[in-house]
């Protein structure tokens, strides 16, 4: 089955990317801690990240892999290469007049997400709020690189090309970990630091967009380079773009409005960033890979006419999402404080710290299914050219999320943002699920309808025992990293060993399924 095996490869360059991204979080921790500094500098590479996800992720290439695929399919290579150059060529434009404009304007504009920062310095220092604009200034060129990055990746996609395009964000956390490990050499200030590590995003998206050209080169895919124009076919691209980064926009809007609120309170920024990227981590191996591969799977099956074969590529899609991401649920919910503490603990990461991160994990934690499940239904709509209707739902989770982020973040503490991102992200699949299902786009097959309570029990099986493991090895937690992450490899070990063996007595997935999956095709 060709959508678990490109899942699979993009999964292992996303797992590669993740734990390197792991390492370079786990430095940051150490050196800088649950700062003031390190809130600036998230705060600084919040503002190109919205855009990033807003152009550079599933919005734009939702739009542009059927369009640039259904030129492959019914023009030849040439005319797809031609609508790729155009695309191109627009986005540079639209991206780069929003890149110009907050570098002119980032003293005030830093304000939307970072008006809780200190703007007040001692003398003879620069305040909190200037520092981030400093940094802000220096990460903003990396939307436009990423942009760019984004719409080569989705061609390279297209063609069944994807290890490059997943590989590439491995670029960035080999910048950020070289320069962590270089300051361990000498007294660097916390300022200095934060500033290389800003140098470096935007140094890493000039080695990223290289690769990228260099996989297009090999794989003798071209696109021409174009002036801006408003043709037909980029017309028709932005119309269905328009609602899916419309869509993208009010969900990060929101998150920046999140942690605008989040800058109220002295290091609460750095606690939801640590838990944050925690959770990220089996999302983006799970969820964006497989919704990744799904795209194409299903644009290429709906317009062959087979749509049996898009409900069978869906139904898979769920029924692997559900094997990886429910046991990674139970981890993170059943010991948040073990993860945290052994992870992150030492140098200017204190015990406090490990204790609100890991209230803010837990929180996150019960949300990974539903943001799991919605990189796999999305594809869906957008296979079908539907962009608006993903766009309408976002917009009601971000008003649900926004609302109750605020209410709770003055009642229950900084964490409430946490537990409101969780419940708007399971209103938002409960949206996309019923339209799926009204329209007969989705239905549980037979296998999925078996397997899924097999897959469920085996999970509830792990969730006990992974917690006695955690709770026996925590006092053991000492500082010292080989001792804390042997600690942690022995109980991650022992929860998946529980969880494979229930699993394989449960018969919730088999040894044949990986052997079918995987087998070479001719």
């Amino acid at each position: 089955m060709k959508l678990i095996r490109s899942t699979a490869i993009i999964s292992f360059f996303t797992l590669m990317s993740r734990v390197l991204g792991l390492v370079r979080d786990i430095l940051t921790a150490n050196f800088l801690g649950a700062s003031v500094i390190n809130d600036a500098l998230i705060t600084a590479t919040k503002l190109p990240n919205l855009f990033r996800r807003m152009f550079a992720e599933g919005a734009f290439n939702a739009a542009f892999i059927p369009l640039y695929a259904r030129r492959i399919e019914h023009e030849g290579d040439n005319e797809a290469a031609e609508f790729a150059g155009e695309a191109m060529a627009s986005l540079i434009l639209l991206v780069a007049i929003i890149v110009i404009g907050f570098q002119i304007t980032m003293p005030w504009a830093l304000n939307l997400i970072g008006g809780g920062l200190e703007k007040v310095a001692e003398a003879g220092e620069t305040s909190v709020y200037d520092l981030a604009v400093l940094y802000a200034r220096i990460t903003m060129p990396y939307l436009l690189m990423m942009s760019i990055a984004a719409l080569l990746s989705g061609m390279l996609n297209t063609h069944n090309r994807f290890a490059i395009a997943a590989f590439i964000p491995v670029l960035y956390n080999i910048v950020a970990i070289s320069i962590l490990t270089l300051a361990t050499r000498g007294e660097v200030s916390l300022e200095k630091l934060a500033l290389y590590l800003s140098i470096g995003m935007s140094a890493s998206g000039i080695l990223q967009l290289a690769l990228l050209f260099y996989g297009l080169k090999r794989s003798n895919i071209k696109i021409p380079l174009r002036l801006p124009r408003l043709t037909p076919g980029v017309k028709r691209l932005w119309v269905l773009g328009v609602p899916g980064m419309t869509a993208a926009g009010i969900t990060h809007i929101n998150i920046m409005v999140s942690h605008r609120i989040a800058t109220i309170q002295e290091s609460a920024p750095s606690w939801l960033y640590y838990a944050d990227r925690l959770y990220q981590l089996p999302l983006g191996i799970i969820g964006i890979a497989m919704g990744v591969a799904l795209l194409p799977a299903l644009s290429r099956r709906l317009r062959a006419g087979d749509d049996s074969g898009a409900m069978s590529s869906m139904n898979r899609a769920l029924e692997i999402s559900a094997y990886l991401a429910l046991p990674a649920t139970i981890a993170l919910a059943v010991m948040p404080e073990f993860l945290i503490g052994g992870l992150f603990e030492r140098g200017r990461f204190g015990p406090e710290d490990t204790h609100q991160t890991a209230k803010a994990l837990q929180m996150f934690a019960f949300g990974l299914p539903a943001f799991v499940l919605i990189k796999v239904l999305t594809p869906a709509f957008f296979a079908r050219e539907n962009t608006t209707t993903p766009m309408k739902f976002a917009a009601a989770s971000a008003v649900i999320n926004l609302c109750l982020g605020a209410a709770l973040f003055f009642t229950i503490g900084f964490f409430g943002l946490a537990l409101a991102t969780t419940i708007a992200g399971w209103a938002n699949v409960v949206l996309l699920g019923r339209v799926l299902f009204r329209e007969g786009h989705l239905k549980l097959d037979r296998r999925l309808r078996l397997r899924l309570p097999r897959i469920i029990a085996a999970a509830a099986i792990m969730g006990p025992a992974t917690w006695f493991a955690a709770q026996t090895a925590k006092p053991m937690l000492n500082g010292h990293i080989i001792n804390d992450y042997m600690l942690l490899m022995v109980v991650c070990i022992i929860g998946l060993a529980v969880y494979a063996i229930s699993a394989f007595l449960f018969r919730a997935f088999g040894v044949a399924d990986f052997k079918y999956a995987f087998r070479r095709r001719q």
